[in-house]
């Protein structure tokens, strides 16, 4: 039976390690989220940032604005929200209406307040193998498995999802070269295969991995056959699946058989309860390395630190 890499544990200790920090440095990072219409599940998303937010300790603005807003419009607010000295973090949530030019929108946030990672400014920082702020649900992941005492160093990762949200920022952060000193020790210095819906034979190339991430999207795809014994799986697919059984008429499911690959693997995240609460945690922390403006070290080294 696999170990369960338990993200809401490792999520806990880390935010309580934020939150002490940001008291003992006697700052108050400030975090503005930007919704865009009423979509029922980006608002659910935007209330959970908040509510860490606050809990933590952060001034949290959620800034709300109505669907047939123009792009001249939002990026104005998002302009006058990168001028506020107390706003340390820019984020707009995604998915935006269809008339708005998402990448012009991800452009108008100030790089060095793009808490979610995604700036090119940021992604070319990431390529490059400088410091900038990470795309947080990668981050996530790199956090889980360095906490695990997962060294991906010399491994074959194979990510199963080239997504600009996950799979690509994943690879770059896996590859990095890490020397002494590195923000990560961990974690780089891997060999990374990434998949795809294209990919030929998928299920021999995922035999070949020592560390599978899942992030396709697709419930329950990956089966124990696709997975080589011991393996390290990362579920990142979290989706609704109909179930007459559950109050709510669903459950979540990852893009992996859980039952079944937990049987074989070495160790795996659960979903829910594995890489989804980190991602958040990871905001978190990017937010509060911009309101220490702390370029070249982990903003959480002077706290407890059990995460690598």
């Amino acid at each position: 039976m696999a170990d369960i890499i338990d993200g809401n544990a490792l999520s806990k200790s880390l935010r309580e390690q934020i939150a002490e920090t940001r008291h003992i440095a006697g700052v108050t990072p400030g975090l503005a989220t930007i919704l865009v219409g009423d979509d029922p599940a980006s608002a659910s998303y935007v209330r959970s940032k908040q509510r860490a937010c606050e809990r933590a300790g952060f001034y949290a603005e959620d800034v709300r604005l109505p669907e047939d807003i123009t792009q001249a419009e939002l990026e104005d607010v998002i302009r006058r929200m990168n001028a506020r000295e107390e706003i340390h973090g820019v984020l707009v949530q995604q998915p935006l209406p269809t008339h708005i030019n998402t990448e012009a929108v991800v452009a108008a946030v100030d790089p060095d307040k793009d808490v979610d990672g995604f700036h090119p400014v940021n992604l070319g920082r990431l390529m490059r193998g400088d410091r900038g702020f990470l795309p947080c649900t990668p981050f996530g992941i790199a956090r889980l498995l360095s906490s695990a005492g997962i060294s991906v160093s010399g491994k074959n990762v194979v990510i199963v999802g080239r997504s600009l949200l996950v799979g690509k920022p994943l690879a770059l952060l896996l590859l990095a070269k890490v020397g002494p000193g590195g923000r990560l020790q961990e974690t780089g210095d891997a060999t990374v295969t990434v998949c795809h819906s294209r990919t030929r034979d998928l299920s021999s190339v995922t035999l070949g991995a020592d560390i599978l991430v899942c992030a396709m999207g697709r419930p329950e795809f990956v089966g124990a056959d696709m997975v080589r014994s011991g393996a390290t799986v990362v579920d990142v697919g979290i989706n609704r699946v109909e179930d007459s059984t559950r109050p709510r008429g669903y459950r979540l499911v990852g893009d992996v058989m859980y039952d079944e690959v937990s049987e074989k693997a070495g160790a795996i995240t659960p979903v829910p309860g594995g890489v989804g609460p980190m991602t958040v945690t990871m905001l978190l922390y990017n937010t509060l390395q911009s309101a220490r403006n702390l370029y070249s070290q982990d903003p959480l080294s002077g706290a407890r630190n059990e995460s690598g």
